[in-house]
C-alpha cells in the first residue's frame, strides 16, 4: 500500500458527464484522481528512463544479436 503523504487541495477541470457518473456511483474523486495521476507518473518515468537509456539498450541488444548471450553456452534450457 502507498505511503501516506500530506495532501494538498487542487483544482481540476473534469468532463461533466464523467463527473456526474462518478458522483452517482459514489466514487471517491480525490482517490481516483490520485490513482490516475500516480499511474501517469509511473508511465512517464518509465518512458523517460527508456529514452535516457535508449543508446545503452540498443548497444546491449546489438551485442546479444551479434555475439549471443554472455555465458549462454552454460544454459541448460
Amino acid at each position: 500500500m502507498a505511503q501516506s503523504h500530506i495532501r494538498k487541495p487542487a483544482n481540476l477541470s473534469l468532463d461533466s458527464h464523467l463527473l456526474a457518473e462518478a458522483k452517482t456511483l459514489k466514487v471517491n474523486l480525490s482517490r481516483a484522481a490520485e490513482e490516475g495521476i500516480r499511474a501517469a507518473v509511473v508511465h512517464s518515468k518509465s518512458e523517460l528512463w527508456q529514452a535516457e537509456n535508449r543508446d545503452a539498450l540498443e548497444s546491449s541488444n546489438d551485442f546479444v544479436e551479434r555475439d549471443g548471450l554472455p555465458l549462454g553456452h552454460l544454459r541448460q534450457f
